[in-house]
């Protein structure tokens, strides 16, 4: 006795609603990291690197323009003063911006062998806004600096 494998034909009507029905289940399935990324704003981003601690203002250095003619490409560069031994150094340095779609811009991480706890780089901002900078220091301790950047289109303000 063989076993045969019956194959029946589909209609067209059948199989537009099972494209439909599979477009939908993509639709719905792609929309939902895209919802959640939405919600997760700068502040929610800063909590996740300091949790409860209260950050220090001071020990961080952010130097970048106060204008920028071109949001596309801004300059900065962070130092924070830390002697950088095995006893005292800086793990990281966290740079969040305030009204980019995306808050993070950039994590750096230094150890004692480092030398000394500086970086630049440049950043993309969509507009005017804060940039927020933290450190994250070897005794779990946080340091911060703010800059507020004026972004402008062709120079003629924003």
């Amino acid at each position: 006795m063989k076993d045969f494998i019956s194959l029946e034909a589909i209609n067209r009507r059948d199989l537009l609603l099972g494209f439909g029905v599979a477009g939908a289940a993509v639709v719905l399935l792609a929309g939902v990291p895209a919802q959640a990324q939405a919600d997760d704003s700068w502040e929610a981003a800063l909590k996740k690197v300091v949790g409860d601690a209260k950050p220090i203002e001071g020990k961080i250095t952010l130097d970048m323009p106060e204008i920028a003619e071109n949001g596309n490409t801004v300059p900065f560069s962070v130092s924070v003063d830390s002697p950088m031994t095995e006893q005292e150094f800086v793990k990281a340095v966290h740079v969040f911006s305030t009204g980019n779609p995306q808050p993070v811009v950039a994590t750096f991480h230094f150890s004692p062998q480092s030398g000394k706890a500086a970086v630049s780089s440049r950043m993309r901002l969509a507009k005017t806004q804060d940039i927020v900078c933290v450190a994250e220091l070897s005794d779990g301790q946080f340091a911060l600096a703010k800059r507020t950047v004026k972004v402008t289109i062709g120079g003629c303000g924003g």
